[in-house]
């Protein structure tokens, strides 16, 4: 079967814009009726409505993001709502990446912690968060090391991948370099596991009991970046992003990959990636990258009334790109609620 992806490429002049003034909006969920809900680093997530309106809901509202003069420190203190997921409520579970917790809150603003420790211990820099059709719900943790920005090295593999169902939390796999964004593949057997450090996908087959029965690459051992968010299409494309040399790639089926979208500067990307290599990555050569359309691509999602839209989250944007896709994206579980 052909792929839809077949010579498919995005340009800047394909490219729309929805949303205004956002601070920090890394993670974006679609529902059927048009909304956006974007991750806000004011404490809580922006609802852009299908007519465009905004709203802010905030757990407690938080101007650190903005009023922060040290750049650096802006991405590494206070609360910094990362990976979203919707409960089976509706409600919205948030992996806060600066409070170390997963959080819940309601639609209205009310925020409960549900999870800042496993067997007793911090849980560190939690990265994402994930429910598959079974109400567990799956969440990542990056790094143990409290400024993330120290653990973008290619020596350092604490990340971890946890889930929390009717048994409690507990890590179902160990050992990967900068854990971030995970999926599930269409049948719920295999979860891919981005390793942001690693530049690589790796995947998990998930056996009932949620232990992992194999572990293995999927795609090229190395991308040539730093991946960050993921997200399949109906087709079975593994799409992705590299943060900092802004791209949108695709891995196929098959393993094969492909640059659909490349905003990148490349000057600032190699003088980041020489020095990964010596292990000498400083927040100055991090913050010299990213591009024009939405500095510091972080995630890929699908959207619209037929999930051909593609919106892009991203850390230092103030607003959502937007582009069409060839190929409907595989709907989340909550989209058929």
């Amino acid at each position: 079967m052909t792929n839809p992806l077949d010579g498919f490429t995005v340009t800047e002049a394909d490219i729309s814009y929805v949303g205004q003034g956002l601070q920090r909006p890394e993670c974006i969920l679609a529902e059927r009726d048009g909304s956006l809900w974007s991750a806000d680093a004011r404490g809580g997530v922006v609802h852009i409505r299908p007519d465009g309106s905004q709203e802010l809901i905030s757990q407690m509202h938080d101007d650190r993001f903005a009023a922060t003069a040290d750049a650096a420190a802006r991405f590494t203190q206070g609360t910094l709502p990362n990976g979203l997921a919707f409960d089976a409520d509706g409600s919205i579970l948030i992996s806060n990446f600066g409070t170390d917790r997963l959080e819940r809150m309601t639609r209205r603003g009310q925020s409960e912690v549900l999870l800042d420790s496993i067997d007793g211990t911090p849980i560190g820099k939690v990265n994402f968060v994930l429910r598959d059709s079974k109400g567990r719900i799956w969440l990542t943790v990056s790094t143990r090391i409290k400024n993330w920005m120290q653990a973008i090295s290619p020596n350092i593999a604490d990340g971890y991948v946890a889930v929390l169902d009717e048994r409690g939390a507990r890590i179902v796999a160990d050992g990967f370099r900068f854990t971030n964004e995970i999926r599930f593949d269409a049948a719920e057997e295999w979860l891919y596991v981005v390793e942001t450090s690693g530049r690589r996908i790796t995947r998990l087959r998930i056996g009932a009991d949620t232990s992992v029965t194999a572990r293995e690459v999927f795609g090229p051992a190395d991308t040539g970046g730093f991946i960050d968010g993921i997200a399949f299409d109906a087709f079975g494309n593994l799409w992705g992003t590299h943060v900092m040399s802004d791209r949108i790639f695709a891995i196929t089926p098959k393993g094969d990959f492909r640059v659909i979208l490349d905003d990148d500067v490349p000057g600032p990307s190699a003088a980041l990636y020489d020095a990964f290599a010596r292990d000498a990555v400083t927040p100055e050569l991090m913050l010299a990258c990213g591009g024009r359309i939405a500095p510091w691509f972080a995630s890929v999602t699908f959207g619209g009334p037929d999930l051909r839209n593609v919106y892009i989250g991203s850390l230092r944007g103030t607003r959502i790109p937007l582009f069409r896709s060839p190929v409907p994206g595989m709907p989340m579980e909550h989209w058929h609620r």
